[in-house]
């Protein structure tokens, strides 16, 4: 059976205490933002919740005593989708006319997996992304706090998924790979038996370097694979 992997620091709680921490750090960091007019502007939440009674994780089949643990919420796109479909994913999409990047990001949470939050739950922003097909993805991080309820829009989401955050802490993350396309190489990284390629990894891996451990990680340069591109 594979194990879940234990922060150094110890158990990580989806308690207030993790909820101050991570707000403090995203406020303490200087995010950067596309102004690039091109580019097509899109948002995506990334929610803190618990693990709640299962990982629904490739490749854990035991999460017993790790419902309340700290977890970030993840999907797997539709393979109906014409875009990006059987993908990891965070909920989020393009922005609407008149709409700003938070508005974006909570309502596609709304609409794929029946999240409801205000804006007074967003806890901050990391560095927008620019995506092989043409977008500024801003990650919008969003606290949902233990015993979230979500469920799939079955237009758009295969299935739900609640990684705990110290698999995000695991030895061998990030994968690292060499990229043909790029001087800078493919990220990647491991959750269970899978893993999780760019540019999500990357939303995920500079979450981590920036919202739990305080360190001002940049990300944006990181390749993605070709499949990721269409």
């Amino acid at each position: 059976m594979d194990r879940l992997y234990r922060l150094p620091w110890g158990d990580m709680q989806c308690n207030e205490d993790l909820k101050k921490t991570i707000g403090q750090n995203l406020m303490d960091f200087d995010h950067h933002a596309d102004t690039n007019p091109e580019h097509r502007r899109a948002a995506v939440a990334i929610t803190v919740t618990d693990v709640g009674p299962g990982t629904n994780l490739p490749g854990i089949e035991d999460s017993t005593g790790w419902s309340d643990r700290a977890a970030l919420m993840l999907t797997r796109r539709s393979a109906k989708l014409r875009n990006h479909p059987g993908q990891w994913a965070f909920p989020g999409g393009r922005v609407d006319p008149g709409e700003t990047l938070i508005e974006a990001a909570l309502r596609e949470l709304s609409e794929e997996v029946h999240v409801h939050v205000g804006e007074e739950q967003v806890l901050g922003i990391l560095d927008d992304f620019i995506t092989r097909s043409g977008f500024a993805m801003t990650p919008v991080v969003v606290w949902g706090g233990p015993d979230l309820q979500a469920r799939p829009n079955p237009g758009e989401v295969e299935s739900i998924h609640r990684i705990p955050i110290e698999e995000f802490f695991r030895d061998d993350a990030p994968l690292l790979d060499e990229a043909e396309t790029s001087e800078h190489p493919i990220l990647r990284m491991p959750v269970g038996d899978d893993y999780i390629a760019a540019p999500t990894a990357a939303l995920i891996y500079q979450f981590r370097e920036v919202a739990i451990a305080g360190r001002a990680t940049r990300v944006a340069h990181y390749e993605q694979p070709e499949f990721a591109w269409k």
